[in-house]
This record gives structure tokens, sequence and C-alpha cells, in this order.
């Protein structure tokens, strides 16, 4: 029997952490099509949003820590259950909220309960798919950020207008409510599902003799942190993530603003562009995940192999993304599609990024490397925004040159990939997961 004839429920699973991804990612940039609302109506600076962004990524670093360690301890259905409650929770909080402290409070909890969505996610993909599809699988789950990203800025500014902001955060925070609903009716681990046909089974397992002796090998005890760090492979995954999640922390939080700002327009007007943006990047994390595959099944390649080449190949299609203002200034459309490329080349290497933990490392031990590399990302981010952003940004907008900001970051985004390819390479290099 075929895969394709055998995949239906297994997609099903996928297609929950989609929404659950959606959900998640609709939550966190809420705010950042408020900024202008909480200028005119808050006085609020760009000081003041950049600490209320770092807030959340500071929470989220440390809840990622966590979160890893504690899901692979409580297990998928009941771990992502409650990151999605909680994280729904304080999104509804934050309409009850009126000062900069009260959204650092709030937006803090936020993070801090939303790091539990990736960690979740990668493990019911090494739960529910074999190797050789978890980064289509990953580019599938890992769109849905695109898509939440996409419905933001097209739904935020209406209900805005015409309900008022605190509706915003109220909405869109009781859609998680209404996906742990198929959750607890939907999901169960492989073994366990009575939905699950023993030929599907058979093909999800299909690779775990290969992996008996490895890093990868589940027959192993788990390992603990300290542990985790002594491999290469754990420091080329937090490394990556450190180098290359602040880019796409910074398109979630400033394209609303770099639209504003560089083209004079209302949020309601730069909502299409930010909108087309992610568009064009949802391409991206679906092929991201279908390149390796055809590498592997088509040509034949090793999964290390395809990996590490459809990453290079993402790594360059950023660079365009440097030439973002002198392109803009022909036409605001040419910078919507180079920065459309670069956020559909990272979706596409953050498919990947995270295929390689599970790549790498037992499905007892996904959830804390996933947890691990992600807290390395959110202080990449936090870094990024305090040292950069936040001061550049307000010093740049005080002397009327704001672009000369946007000109610092674009270029910081166009290397970041490189770099994080070439450390990946000399830590991993064409190593297997062998424990050395």
């Amino acid at each position: 029997m075929t895969a394709t004839k055998i995949g239906k429920y297994r997609w099903s699973i996928c297609a929950l952490v989609f929404f659950a991804t959606t959900i998640n990612y609709i939550d966190r940039s809420v705010i950042s099509f408020l900024k202008s609302t909480f200028t005119e109506t808050m006085g609020w600076t760009d000081g003041d949003y950049a600490n209320v962004e770092i807030t959340f990524k500071v929470f989220y670093a440390i809840g990622l820590l966590g979160a890893g360690r504690l899901i692979d301890k409580l297990g998928t259905k009941l771990g992502y259950a409650l990151s999605t409650f909680f994280w729904s929770l304080a999104g509804i909080a934050t309409a009850l909220v009126n000062t900069v402290v009260g959204f650092q409070i709030v937006r803090g909890a936020l993070g801090l309960s939303e790091a539990g969505n990736f960690p979740s996610a990668i493990k019911t993909v090494a739960e529910w798919f074999p190797k050789k599809e978890r980064a289509f699988a990953t580019g599938i789950f890992n769109s849905g950020a695109n898509i939440g990203a996409i419905l933001t800025p097209l739904t935020v500014p209406f209900i805005v207008a015409n309900w008022g902001w605190q509706w915003a955060f109220i909405l869109t925070g009781l859609l998680g409510f209404v996906w742990l609903i198929f959750w607890f009716v939907l999901y169960e681990v492989p073994r366990k599902s009575h939905k699950l046909s023993v030929e599907e089974l058979a093909f999800i397992e299909s690779d775990i003799e290969s992996e008996v002796g490895t890093i990868a090998d589940d027959n192993q005890p788990k390992m603990s942190w300290m542990q985790l760090l002594g491999f290469k492979q754990t420091w080329a995954f937090a490394i990556g993530k450190l180098l290359t999640d602040p880019i796409w922390w910074f398109y979630i939080f400033w394209l609303p603003d770099f639209f504003e700002s560089m083209y004079h327009m209302k949020i309601t007007a730069a909502s299409w562009p930010v909108a087309a943006v992610y568009i064009v990047s949802t391409v991206g994390s679906v092929a991201g995940g279908w390149l390796p595959l055809y590498f592997i099944n088509k040509l034949g390649w090793p999964v290390l192999r395809a990996r590490k080449t459809s990453m290079l190949i993402y790594a360059f299609c950023v660079v365009p993304v440097v030439g973002a203002l002198v392109l803009g200034e022909m036409n605001m459309w040419f910078a919507v599609g180079v920065i459309g490329l670069a956020a559909a080349a990272h979706q596409a290497w953050s498919a990947n990024i995270f295929t390689t933990v599970s790549d790498m490392f037992p499905k007892s031990a996904t959830g804390s490397v996933t947890g691990i590399g992600g807290m390395f990302g959110s202080v990449g981010g936090i870094l990024l925004s305090l040292f950069v952003q936040k001061n550049m940004f307000v010093y740049y907008r005080s002397i009327n040159k704001i672009e000369t900001a946007y000109y610092i970051m674009f270029f910081v985004c166009a290397s970041a990939y490189l770099l994080a390819w070439l450390i990946m390479h000399f830590l991993v290099g064409n190593k297997k997961a062998a424990v050395q």
C-alpha cells in the first residue's frame, strides 16, 4: 500500500498543528497592527513599543527552555492543550490593560505560554511522520505562521475601526479555545490511536530500525539538558536559531511600521502590502519542505545532504532583501517582492532547521532540543530589539532618517542565513547523527 493511500489520518494531525500555529501567530502579531493606535491614544513611543515587544521575547525565551522539557514529560496531547489554553487566556486578558507596564505583564504571560507551540508541533511531527516526510509536514504546519500573519492585517484594522482595539484581542484569543475542542476529540499518539490503520502505523515507524545506535535511537535513556548541550548537533541547531529567528521577529513586529513610515500610509492601507509579503512567504514554507523530499525521493540523496543543500539555497534567496529600500523607491511593490522572497526563504529555512532536530535526536528529546534552540532564537530576538531596533529606531526617527535604520536592518537580514549555514556546517559537517 502506498504512502499516499495510507496517509489520510496523519495529515489530518498535521492540519491540527497547522491551525494551532496559525492561531499562535495571530495572537502574537495583533499588537503590531496597534502600534500607531497606541501612539495616538496612549502616547506610546518607539521605546515603549520595543519594551513591550522585548518583554514578550524574554518570557518566550524562558518559556521555550521549560516548555520543551515539560512537553517531553507530559506528552504532546496534554502539553499542547495546556499551552494553547494559557496563551489564549493571556491574549484575551490583554484587552483589560491600558498602560505600558500592564501590556508588559500580559504580553509576558503570552510569551511564556506561547512557547509551547513549536516544541509540541515538532514533537507531534516526529511522532506521526517518518524522517523523509518530516520537512514537508513541518513546512505545512509552519505555513500556519504565514496564514496567521496574513489574516491579522486583513482583520485587525477592521475590528479596531468598528469595535475598538480591545475586541481585537478578545476575538483572536477565543480562537484557541475553539481549537482545543478539536484537539481533544481528534488527537492521540500513533500507538494509542484507534483511528490509525496497521499499514499507516507501520509506515510511520518504518525508519525506527535505521535509528538504532544513533543519537536518534529511542531506546536510549532520556537525556538531561547538560547531556544534550554536550552534542555539537544541539549547538548547530541553537546557533542557527540564534542568528535567523530574530529576522522573522523583525518582520512580524516591524513590517507594518516600515510601510507606514516609508510610504506615509494609514494602518488600514499598510495592511495590504504586509499581507502580500506573507502570502508570498506561504509558498516558501510549503516548498521548503518539498525540495529536500524531492532530493531524497527523486535523486536518491541521503537526508543530511538534501537538508543542507536546500538550506543553502534558501540562504542565498534571502540576500536580495538588502536592496528593499532602493527598489522600493521606484515602486513600493518591488520592496514587497524582495521582502516577500526573503520571508518565503526564511520559512523554507525554518521548516528544515526544525526538522534537523528529529533527524538527529530521539522523539523523547525533540521537545527539549527544540526548546533549547527556540530559547536561543528568542535571545537573539531580544538582543536585536534591545541593541539595534530600540535604540537605533528611536535615534534615526528623531532625526527624520528612519530609512537609515531600515537599511541597516535589511543588511542584517540578508547576511544572517549564510552565516548561520556556515556555522552549522562547521559544527555538524557531513557526520550522521551518531554518538561520537
